[in-house]
């Protein structure tokens, strides 16, 4: 029987009204969930990001400004960017779009961003406390992949979830997401990764799969034990002269070998994809919510 297909489209959609009405809540009290972000360049992929990230921002109530910087803008003058929002109180989260111009460290970029402030919770101190199980922004594409598993009725809980793929973005935030003694996590985590000498030999005990690996269907149907729950993060562009752009996005699975092993699995493009913005939304409103002393 073929897999249940997880629509990260309609689960973002399902969250997002939900921010609608916290954003309502906020504004009661006078407060407008405010984001800014920080565009140094012109990358057109870095371009398209943003504008996601403003119309998602406009449809549930929220306020964005995107504070655009020639490609050529000293890296102390980003740094004095930054400086500015954390300094400003209109602002309750700041994003720094990624990739920034080479002569510009992103490292030290990121470590200027207040953490309170910090929606993409790439700032060290957010990284530790999220270790550590303390309350923080959570990642937003790790958070994005906790929200469909729950959502769509695959609770972690208690499950062998084996993630291949160890990035700074995706792969180690996930593992300490779900490692938690906290609901909707408590699983037991397996890292496979470029070093992993046989990742099938991992893959194949998980009751739940997250590939986030970089290349297209690396992820095969004999990778993948009958019944298994498959989160694909990839989004990889493969020639396709049928289509006007002359390619097409695929993800990291062979969705459709998988599919028909797989008892639930998420699309590339409208799985993990659409879940990210709403995630970056959610730490923002909720930034807000702590700022004005809304939360416990």
């Amino acid at each position: 029987m073929p897999a249940q297909v997880i629509s990260g489209t309609q689960i973002a959609a399902e969250i997002r009204e939900e921010l609608k009405e916290r954003v309502k809540k906020l504004n009661e009290k006078g407060v407008t969930p405010t984001l800014a972000v920080v565009l140094v360049g012109e990358d057109p992929a870095s371009i398209s990001y943003v504008t996601a990230k403003a119309k998602g921002a406009e449809e549930i109530g929220m306020h964005e400004e995107t504070i655009r910087l020639p490609a050529d803008t000293p890296e102390e003058e980003v740094i004095r960017t930054v400086d500015k929002l954390n300094e400003d109180p209109k602002f309750h989260g700041i994003l720094v779009q990624l990739p920034l111009p080479k002569h510009v460290s992103t490292e030290k970029v990121i470590n200027y961003i207040s953490p309170e402030k910090d929606v993409d919770a790439f700032h060290p101190i957010n990284v530790g406390k999220l270790l550590r199980g303390e309350r923080c922004p959570l990642p937003c594409t790790p958070h994005g992949v906790q929200e469909l598993l729950i959502r769509s009725g695959n609770d972690p809980a208690g499950k062998h979830v084996v993630i291949c793929g160890r990035s700074n973005i995706v792969g180690k935030p996930l593992a300490a997401i779900l490692i938690q003694k906290k609901q909707g996590a408590n699983a037991t985590v397996t890292i496979c990764h470029t070093g992993t000498k046989d990742i099938a030999s991992f893959s194949k005990q998980a009751d739940i799969v997250v590939a986030a690996m970089g290349a297209p269907k690396a992820l095969t149907a004999d990778m993948v034990k009958d019944g298994a729950v498959v989160i694909d993060v990839g989004v990889n562009r493969v020639e396709d002269k049928t289509r006007e752009k002359g390619f097409r996005l695929v993800g990291d699975v062979d969705f459709d070998a998988v599919k028909e092993k797989a008892s639930a699995i998420t699309p590339v493009p409208g799985g993990v994809g659409p879940m990210t913005v709403t995630m970056l939304l959610m730490n923002t409103v909720e930034a807000a919510e702590i700022k004005a002393g809304m939360t416990g």
